[in-house]
């Protein structure tokens, strides 16, 4: 998959130190991936939730962090939407 929008991960990163192991990881798994349905990303990340518009929700670090992205399958194109902390994530969802 091809990641648009790292800029945004790497300043949640510089912000959120802790985070930053578990993006790392997010981005080589996604880049190597060749998501085609949902179950695809569902078979490794139990815990992703999915929304209309092909918009996934990661939960990261045990839940402490929300990242947003929106899925592309049929161009293998994962868009960052968003990330930020759980209680932030919670306040865009009201």
């Amino acid at each position: 998959m091809r990641i648009v929008g790292r800029k945004k991960l790497d300043e949640f990163a510089g912000a959120h130190a802790d985070a930053r192991p578990w993006i790392e990881n997010w981005i080589a798994d996604a880049e190597a991936a060749r998501w085609r349905i949902p179950h695809d990303i569902k078979s490794h990340y139990a815990s992703a939730s999915f929304l209309a518009g092909n918009v996934v929700i990661f939960n990261v670090k045990g839940n402490h962090y929300r990242l947003e992205v929106q899925v592309t399958y049929n161009t293998g194109v994962v868009i960052v939407r968003w990330m930020g902390t759980h209680a932030e994530y919670t306040k865009r969802a009201n």
